[in-house]
């Protein structure tokens, strides 16, 4: 037997029983998470994840500190940003000239933070 199939064979039942207690009560609130996945979908692109990390580091950067942080033009930048801005996770102020960017707020900043730690978990 082959590990590959060793593995299948460990990672699913050998019957089909379930407890319908916990499925009453579980399978109704599962849709409770919609739309969560888009949050996911957002942070899932390397580059916006870089953006949203460097807003951990710093409260808040503008549009062209952001480009020179992910080696980007600022069009690109200005492009995940807004992104960001439309998914709720940044948000922006207008000073003159400049646009400057932030996280939307601490769920955002825990996230990240706590996917960065779990990636360098063994």
């Amino acid at each position: 037997m082959t590990k590959k199939s060793l593995k299948n064979e460990l990672d699913s039942c050998d019957v089909y029983v379930f407890d319908q207690n916990k499925v009453n009560e579980i399978k109704p609130r599962v849709g409770e998470v919609e739309g969560v996945e888009l949050l996911f979908k957002a942070l899932s692109d390397a580059t916006r994840l870089k953006i949203c990390y460097a807003l951990t580091l710093e409260d808040e950067l503008c549009v062209c500190d952001v480009a020179n942080i992910i080696g980007s033009t600022t069009a690109t930048a200005s492009h995940h940003l807004r992104l960001l801005r439309n998914m709720g996770l940044a948000k922006y102020r207008k000073k003159g000239k400049m646009v400057f960017y932030s996280l939307a707020d601490e769920h955002v900043h825990q996230l990240v933070s706590i996917a960065l730690i779990h990636s360098k978990e063994e």
